[in-house]
């Protein structure tokens, strides 16, 4: 790994945790919003899923754009997106306005996650893939812990637009992060042959330190007609059904913890600052299960190890609430191991898709599976209140929504996988 290997897998951690920075926030900011303009739960509840919506869409659609267009435009035209969606929050004055620009910083993030994943995983090396993936996920808790601390700190001296303002500020910021430190992975120069490929090629092997070539590879058919349809034809239909079912699955168990836990431990008898401090050992534990599963993936099977996890993520979301714990210390437990395997799950899904899918549909097949996945994050939090309002003890409703990692680890024994090298 070269260094410019290392800086483009390093911003991509940056450009993922921006992922979990902006849902603490708007989870931060809600309150002054209901405040200031006296609205109701129902109408705040259609705000934090505008933006959801938005990153749905955004995976879906734009991760084909990325396989078009170019890893690197796809990214920076997201920034801006995201950094004008940020920033005009601020001067929203009603909710149709405020919802407007949560869908529009969605779709910046949504078509991002698609772009970053298969840019790590094709700036990587053979040897340090797997783990690059894994860094390249636990951005999202550690953008979670540290944007949770910062907009708390904004909270106390200024209203609920400093953190959309922080928010619009940091994502500009990476705009020339990526302009002068992520060029166009070789990988898609040769897949897609862009105008003058061979010299950027050349220009970026020189980067990393290798020699120039002299001629391109031999592109196949299929490729040079990339399209979302690909992904749906026979020769990869399965794979693509399978693994957006276990993604969609196992989001709506990750989600339940991320979601529900702070209500959960107020419920208990604590207090909300105390339950706010639960919910930052469950990104804590995420943040450390996807760096440990990534050095271990570097040495064992990936599709067996992700199996496991996701069998193990499922117990301990359904021990969170069934375990009968009320302990602040053992609730605190419980969140850190429940985030350690749901997002060391995560971690081998996302690895997954970066090499199941091929080059020229690598960012489409990763949106696809990613955009269908953020419906489980809409539909977790409704599940579960659902299920809470027919009457269900907390025990039942977690053993329930812990059932979607089970859900997962089947459908992934499912998927025949030829996970050759990415190339």
């Amino acid at each position: 790994m070269g260094a410019l290997q290392i800086a483009a897998v390093a911003i991509t951690v940056g450009l993922n945790a921006l992922d979990g920075f902006d849902v603490l926030s708007i989870s931060f900011a809600a309150p002054g919003i209901a405040t200031e303009w006296g609205i109701d739960r129902a109408a705040l509840g259609v705000v934090l899923s505008m933006e959801l919506i938005g990153m749905a869409v955004g995976s879906m659609l734009l991760g084909g754009v990325a396989d078009r267009i170019g890893r690197r435009r796809t990214i920076l035209g997201c920034l801006v997106a995201m950094a004008a969606g940020m920033f005009m929050v601020t001067t929203a004055h009603d909710i149709v306005t405020l919802s407007v620009w949560r869908v529009i910083t969605g779709l910046g993030i949504g078509g991002m996650l698609a772009a970053i994943n298969a840019v790590a995983a094709e700036f990587a090396n053979r040897r340090r893939r797997n783990l690059s993936l894994a860094i390249m996920v636990i951005g999202y808790p550690i953008g979670a812990v540290l944007g949770g601390s910062i907009a708390a700190l904004l909270l106390k001296g200024s209203d609920w637009r400093a953190v959309f303002e922080f928010g619009a500020i940091v994502t500009a910021c990476f705009v020339p992060l990526v302009w002068f430190l992520v060029p166009e992975p070789v990988q898609f120069l040769i897949s897609r042959r862009p105008p003058g490929a061979l010299d950027r090629v050349n220009a970026t092997l020189a980067r990393m330190g290798h020699a120039p070539v002299e001629a391109l590879p031999l592109v196949s058919p299929e490729e040079d007609r990339a399209s979302l349809i690909d992904i749906l034809k026979p020769g990869l239909r399965s794979t693509t059904l399978l693994l957006t079912l276990a993604y969609f699955a196992h989001i709506v168990s990750f989600y339940f913890i991320l979601k529900w836990a702070p209500k959960i431990v107020v419920d208990l008898g604590h207090a909300p600052a105390q339950a706010a401090g639960v919910l930052v050992w469950a990104n804590v534990g995420g943040a450390v299960g996807g760096a440990v599963f990534g050095l271990f993936a570097q040495r064992f099977a990936l599709k067996p190890m992700t199996i496991g996890v996701l069998l193990i993520s499922s117990v301990m979301v359904a021990l969170f609430g069934a375990a009968g714990v009320r302990s602040l210390s053992g609730l605190a437990a419980l969140a850190c191991a429940s985030g350690l395997f749901t997002n060391s799950a995560v971690v081998g899904l996302y690895t997954i898709f970066a090499r199941a899918f091929p080059t020229h549909v690598r960012a489409t097949g990763t949106g696809f599976a990613i955009g269908i996945g953020r419906g489980g994050a809409a539909l977790s939090p409704i599940v579960a209140g659902v299920l809470f309002s027919a009457g269900l003890p907390l025990a039942g409703v977690a053993i329930a929504l812990g059932m979607g990692s089970l859900v997962a680890a089947l459908a992934l024994v499912l998927v025949k996988l030829r996970l050759n090298d990415v190339k």
